[in-house]
């Protein structure tokens, strides 16, 4: 595995991505026109994976029903509803881009890497970069807290952070101190992971595993899956778990939560360390079912100018930084070659 991941290429052109029909979005039959000219389109239906807590993404992203519908009323297409529903799990907005009942995912590189046979990835997220880029642990822990910066990138790096149970203090004191931790040290942890197709929570954390220790998550004698980082958070609070991974910026997502909502007194600044950091992980993608009919090449044209106009507005730039995106540029199927060969490495430890 490289253990960088290139820049992705900056376009601006086809984000031949986001809507799609399998549950009833479709052209009409005749490919009718409106008054206007426009071609009608009945619904779209748009699937996010539950990286944040569910109600959070729906109450976030309710604008970008207004948003979109006109972007693309102006470049040519008239929808009539945009469903926005957020999936059970990463796996199962995957499936459903599969099956054509989502006609658009907003998914990690690994989820779309894992349903690439069902879906075509239109565009990569770009996010503002962090105050801290390093591969070492304890710079993390040295420069604290992380803050966000100008600079956009399309990748991003996960964490592997220790809470304040004993368990997760003594081993946060052993990086901070310069020591090599064991693999026993790690495996007497309890662990919250994420989905197997989740980047952050799962895939790449897995691969810090194998080249450090010659391990896979599988391995880890104490783990439990969180259905969200929030859920993950939470547990790390409790002491229910010593350690979790995570993508890079999510305790500043959880900042404010881990004193109001999760009973800490001290600042997750203070109460966490980082013990491990991945390689980079290319960004998020805006992905599109590849059964939906109405996916032909000038509505995902339209589709992909109507993403990467969003994200160059004010109000735009809000509704997509629950995800932390900030913007989107065209992406290619071989751009997440790299995310390919860690799934192969993943399944053939498992």
């Amino acid at each position: 595995m490289k253990k960088f991941i290139s820049t992705m290429l900056v376009g601006a052109t086809a984000m031949s991505m986001l809507v799609g029909c399998g549950n009833g979005a479709a052209k009409t039959e005749s490919n009718e026109t409106t008054e206007s000219g426009n071609v009608q389109i009945d619904k779209l239906t748009i699937g996010f994976v539950p990286s944040r807590e569910p109600d959070e993404i729906v109450t976030a992203t309710e604008p970008l029903k207004e948003l979109l519908t006109t972007e693309m009323a102006g470049l040519g297409y008239d929808i009539g509803e945009v469903d926005i529903t957020v999936g059970t799990s990463f796996e199962a907005v995957g499936e459903g881009l599969s099956a054509g009942t989502i006609d658009v995912g907003l998914i990690p590189g690994g989820t779309y890497v894992l349903y690439d046979d069902g879906c075509d990835v239109l565009l990569t997220a770009t996010r503002d970069g962090l105050s801290i880029e390093s591969a070492e642990a304890k710079d993390w822990n040295d420069n604290k807290p992380t803050e966000a910066t100008s600079d956009q990138v399309t990748f991003y790096r996960a964490l592997i952070i220790a809470g304040p149970s004993a368990a997760g203090q003594a081993v946060s004191e052993k990086v901070n101190n310069g020591e090599e931790l064991t693999w026993e040290d790690l495996d007497g942890l309890n662990w919250s992971v994420m989905n197997s197709s989740s980047p952050a929570g799962y895939i790449y954390p897995s691969l810090w595993l194998q080249d450090n220790y010659g391990k896979h998550i599988s391995d880890l004698s104490h783990t439990v899956l969180s259905d969200n980082y929030g859920t993950a958070f939470s547990r790390l609070a409790s002491g229910q778990i010593d350690v979790l991974v995570t993508y890079a910026d999510a305790r500043r997502d959880n900042e404010d939560k881990w004193t109001s909502e999760y009973g800490r007194s001290a600042s997750i600044w203070d109460e966490t360390n980082v013990i491990g950091v991945t390689d980079g992980i290319y960004n998020d993608t805006i992905s599109v079912s590849k059964s939906s009919p109405i996916m032909d090449d000038d509505f995902k044209a339209a589709l992909s100018q109507a993403f990467i106009n969003i994200g160059n507005t004010d109000a735009g730039k809000e509704v997509i930084s629950i995800y932390s995106h900030n913007g989107y540029v065209e992406a290619k199927s071989e751009d997440y070659d790299s995310e390919r060969k860690a799934q192969e490495l993943i399944m053939s430890l498992q």
